[in-house]
């Protein structure tokens, strides 16, 4: 097959997938509807991978998460669904505009007093968390600018505890993070986020390649070590 042919194949297994695993679910389906009418880029998460961010958070047990990069809310639904009574989720986004759509779609999906979406860089926004005291977080996903990844990772682990769960999306790239050559930001992000990630004694982590509607990727996933 060629390579269209491919992604064609991928996108029509995702929607098996979500066929046949994810119900039809009114909040999200008109979270992206939302995020489409203004004018967010389509790089949300797929149906099938926010729940799989939801059956790790359950997993995981998440009292409280914290989410670099909010887009338009769509995975904080998923992983703020997972919180148990009492929980909260922290969600940080640097665009104002995708800040109001989030919120909007947050509180359509009825979470808005488990989530609080901050608006800002996120490096700025981060250190603030850790002046207040917040924390340590039980999940944390990373899905925001690349090249800042291992910043982001840093203070991920601040803002842990041994045995928190640190997810990060996008780390394949369509498989040019291979290319150390690469004068891309965003692929030198990510392999500096593997860089520590591999020495790194407070955390053990592996990677996973994914394939589908999004194209070729991949998620990180560390647990703090005890």
């Amino acid at each position: 097959m060629e390579r269209d042919e491919w992604k064609q194949r991928w996108t029509e297994v995702d929607q098996y997938i979500t066929d046949m695993l994810v119900p039809v679910d009114p909040a999200l389906d008109a979270a992206l509807k939302a995020n489409a009418e203004a004018g967010l880029p389509a790089i949300d998460v797929a149906p099938n991978q926010g729940k799989l961010l939801h059956l790790l958070a359950k997993i995981q047990g998440a009292k409280t998460i914290l989410e670099i990069g909010t887009l338009g809310g769509y995975s904080t639904i998923w992983l703020a669904r997972a919180l148990p009574e009492g929980g909260r989720l922290i969600t940080l986004e640097y665009a104002p505009k995708h800040a109001e759509v989030a919120r909007a779609n947050i509180e359509r999906a009825g979470l808005s007093h488990v989530v609080e979406v901050r608006v800002g860089l996120a490096l700025d926004l981060l250190e603030q968390l850790a002046a207040e005291g917040c924390g340590p977080f039980d999940l944390i996903f990373i899905d925001a600018d690349k090249p800042n990844n291992p910043a982001y990772l840093e203070w991920a682990l601040k803002l842990s505890r041994p045995g928190s769960l640190i997810i990060g999306d996008n780390v394949v790239r369509d498989g040019e993070v291979i290319d150390a050559s690469s004068d891309n930001p965003t692929i030198q992000g990510v392999r500096r986020f593997y860089e520590r990630l591999s020495t790194d004694p407070r955390v053990t982590a592996t990677a996973v390649q994914t394939v589908g509607s999004k194209g070729y990727d991949g998620f990180a996933i560390a647990r703090v070590n005890g």
